[in-house]
């Protein structure tokens, strides 16, 4: 466990380092649980939204609608959903230090600050952060903002199915941010305050919801294997009868191995009819679906594929995080050195090309190596650096994941080529600029 501890914390030390993630407003010492993403981890999360969006949206586009909603909603949704009656965690309070905890986080029922074994009885705690609606803040106003995106795909349902024409089975996808008032937080990013949020809400004819349950917890773990994580780091978690949220007939956690042990990356749930079925209660809106085979209407059942995009972007970084002694460039400068790089898939990897000059003081060479760094930033994601030595840049590109590096050097100037270097074999090639962007596409394809 020491050794795994560690490991998250060189991660976190990559990531303030290099810009991936730092605490939010940290000149006045930070927000617990709340995060800012740099340069390098908007680019990386991006990318992951990105490939979600082609999988399950692009590609299934004859029965997946995309939509934006609103953190903000009606307050009546968080009673029509069962959040405010149910959306909650049990919390006791350290009768010594005053500190509180989430019940079930306590390790042997002692205090995580002093020890102490005494703790006030527990109470429920609702996770949702409230608002006000407007200059009054009275209980007229009050609203919350959204824990999870679901709840705009199902008051939508109606405007969105008689919009796209979709028969059953149709799915609405969503990417969106969503807030929880964490009683505790910790590990990082894993548990934060303020995150995003991948799901679908796909409408299924009720007695095919097993079936359908199957499909989308299989194509849930193809996506994450695709991606780049290790089949071993990943196993199922069935939920009990006794732990299932207040909507749900079935849940599946897809767990992953972090460093500080199995925890929940992604899931999917069988939601039945209680959504539809709510919010037709509450609004007076008629949510049934009407199949014209039938002739009849009737609540859809609802499967729900989810994962959340920050401990997916923690998992990634985790299995990708591989440190080589020595130095994988063999300089005499890094003999004694541990060098770090990311074996990210290229799908994802926030710097797609790196382009140096071999030398930097030689005023042709960096000229024709910006000339190239100009043409290819054009077609992708990439960076120019000229400082340190062409073993550092090479080192700084592996840091980061990037897949590729461009070098110029004195036979560039002579026969209008460069070098390509892979990141993961370390292979060259001598390419003639004027194929670079192509070879390089197809290499990022494949």
């Amino acid at each position: 466990m020491k050794g795994q501890a560690k490991l998250l914390e060189k991660i976190v030390s990559l990531c303030k380092r290099r810009g991936f993630v730092f605490p939010s407003s940290e000149i006045y010492g930070g927000v617990e649980g709340v995060f800012d993403y740099g340069p390098l981890g908007t680019l990386l999360k991006e990318n992951i939204k990105r490939e979600w969006k082609k999988r399950f949206f692009q590609e299934r586009r004859d029965e997946m609608s995309l939509v934006d909603g609103a953190v903000l909603m009606h307050p009546e949704v968080w009673k029509a959903s069962g959040h405010l009656e149910s959306f909650t965690d049990s919390l006791v309070e350290c009768k010594k230090c005053h500190l509180r905890f989430r019940e079930d986080k306590l390790t042997a029922k002692k205090c995580l600050s002093c020890g102490n074994e005494q703790f006030t009885a527990p109470r429920q705690f609702n996770l949702m952060f409230k608002t006000f609606l407007g200059p009054v803040q009275d209980s007229a106003n009050v609203t919350y903002l959204r824990p999870e995106t679901a709840q705009s795909m199902f008051t939508n349902f109606k405007l969105i199915q008689e919009i796209e024409g979709f028969k059953i089975p149709f799915g609405i996808a969503q990417i969106g941010k969503s807030f929880r008032n964490e009683i505790t937080t910790g590990n990082f990013n894993f548990r934060s305050r303020e995150f995003e949020i991948a799901e679908i809400e796909y409408f299924v004819e009720p007695g095919k919801d097993e079936l359908w349950f199957t499909h989308w917890l299989k194509e849930w773990q193809k996506f994450l294997l695709d991606l780049g994580l290790k089949k071993q780091n990943l196993r199922l978690k069935e939920h009990s009868k006794k732990s299932l949220a207040h909507y749900s007939k079935r849940t599946v956690d897809i767990e992953y191995r972090f460093p500080f042990g199995w925890s929940e990356l992604a899931g999917v749930a069988n939601r039945t009819d209680y959504d539809l079925k709510r919010h037709s209660e509450f609004s007076g809106e008629d949510l049934r679906y009407f199949d014209e085979k039938r002739g009849k209407r009737y609540f859809p059942y609802v499967i729900e594929p989810t994962l959340g995009i920050e401990r997916l972007f923690l998992a990634l970084l985790i299995d990708a995080y591989e440190e080589v002694k020595g130095g994988r460039t063999k300089t005499t400068e890094s003999v004694k050195e541990v060098e770090i790089f990311l074996r990210l898939s290229k799908k994802i990897a926030p710097i797609k090309v790196a382009i140096f000059p071999l030398v930097k003081n030689n005023l042709a060479i960096v000229k024709k190596a910006k000339e190239i760094f100009n043409l290819l930033k054009t077609y992708f994601v990439a960076e120019y650096h000229s400082s340190g030595s062409i073993g550092r840049r090479y080192r700084r590109a592996d840091e980061v994941g990037t897949p590729f590096a461009v070098t110029c050097d004195f036979e560039t100037l002579k026969k209008k080529d460069v070098t390509i270097r892979e990141r993961d074999t370390m292979v060259q090639r001598r390419v003639k600029i004027k194929d670079l962007v192509e070879v390089l596409r197809v290499k990022l394809e494949n």
